[in-house]
């Protein structure tokens, strides 16, 4: 309920009036059934353009603690999150991981689509990094199709470390589905999990010509970090 009213009634009018977003490709989604919608991941925002702009409802797994805040802002958030369809997740690794694939997997077995960032985590840089198997590991268990996703321009609406986003009109650009039941039982085989998910990381660059690094973006978040204090140190 509160998804359809946000979606319909609040959010998604003014969002679309005021931003203008297009997208491409939406006939790739189907009418019916469970999917895994593996997506780049660019912005907070890409978490808010995706569900308004396709037809069905969809679920995002999301770091609990966007459901944690206190106080009125806190409040809002969760309501904004639960509201547009997110869930949260402990994303601290370990039996979390677990908890958070079998919450997924929850979500496929209702014939949902599920949104994943097969990344992990936003590029620091606009870079499309090494995948996850988090995603080809639910694909796998469920035998449900991956549908690349990529957005566009979202880190150019509200960059990392901003808190008020820009008037720029983004897009998305959803491929063809990605079919991976030739590994049917493999779930539990590492180098099939890396194949698969290096197969959607190729869909996604191809799909949305980014730059492409094989690095997990976590650590380019952490390297990143390193060479700006290396780089400070010397100047001072």
């Amino acid at each position: 309920m509160i998804y359809w009213f946000l979606k319909y009634l609040v959010i998604g009018p003014i969002v679309k009036a005021v931003f203008r977003p297009w997208i491409v490709g939406k006939e790739n989604i189907p009418a019916e059934g469970a999917a895994i919608l593996a997506s780049n991941h660019l912005s907070v925002m890409d978490s808010i353009f995706l569900p308004l702009l396709i037809d069905r409802p969809m679920s995002f797994l999301a770091k609990s603690e966007y459901f944690t805040g206190r106080g009125l802002k806190g409040w809002a958030t969760k309501w904004f999150m639960k509201g547009t369809g997110q869930i949260p997740i402990d994303r601290s690794g370990g039996q979390a991981s677990e908890a958070a694939l079998n919450t997924g997997l929850g979500v496929i077995a209702r014939g949902g689509l599920l949104g994943l960032y097969p990344e992990g985590t936003r590029s620091p840089d606009g870079v499309l990094y090494r995948g996850r198997t988090g995603v080809a590991r639910m694909a796998l268990e469920a035998k449900v199709p991956v549908i690349p996703v990529i957005m566009v321009d979202t880190e150019k609406m509200l960059p990392i470390g901003s808190t008020l986003p820009r008037v720029v009109r983004v897009g998305v650009v959803i491929g063809e589905p990605l079919d991976f039941s030739r590994y049917a039982g493999m779930e539990n085989d590492r180098f099939v999990l890396r194949s698969v998910t290096d197969e959607i990381m190729v869909a996604l660059q191809r799909l949305g010509q980014q730059r492409y690094r094989d690095e997990y973006a976590s650590s380019a978040k952490e390297r990143i970090a390193r060479e700006r204090r290396e780089r400070s140190a010397v100047a001072s």
